[in-house]
């Protein structure tokens, strides 16, 4: 009888069903990720005069509206999570020592919430109207 190995990933019950959760979560992403990136090209990239259109004005015009500031949050928040998760699982796989292991995944996800917290106060916080020399030429600021 031929005996398969357990991977080696998993260490526990509860890292199996960390596993579980983190193979779900990058499934479930993955779609959301496909919707929203291809909305975002397409909107941005193909419709109403295409990639000539994009300057500061139609950012500021863009988010303006609270629907693409929520639509670019959460396409930040997945895709970086969506990235972290999967070098979390490379790393996992690749690195021998347990220590190294531990460094390496720590790192990955330090990084990952210091450029959500970034991104997030970048398209919550972003007010085009604070130069004044900039807002008398954009609709947005009157």
């Amino acid at each position: 009888m031929v005996v398969i190995e357990t991977p080696r990933s998993p260490r526990s019950r509860k890292s199996a069903k960390f596993e579980r959760y983190g193979w779900l979560y990058m499934r479930f992403s993955g779609v959301a990720l496909l919707v929203l990136i291809f909305g975002h090209l397409i909107i941005n990239l193909v419709m109403n005069g295409g990639i000539t259109q994009i300057s500061f004005a139609f950012v500021a015009g863009k988010w303006a509206d609270p629907f693409w500031k929520i639509w670019d949050g959460l396409m930040l928040w997945l895709a970086l999570i969506h990235g972290t998760n999967g070098m979390r699982t490379i790393v996992n796989d690749y690195s021998e020592r347990p220590m190294i292991r531990k460094t390496l995944n720590v790192a990955l996800w330090v990084v990952c919430a210091a450029l959500i917290i970034l991104g997030t106060l970048v398209v919550t916080t972003f007010d085009p109207c604070v130069d004044s020399s900039v807002s008398h030429t954009l609709s947005v600021c009157k």
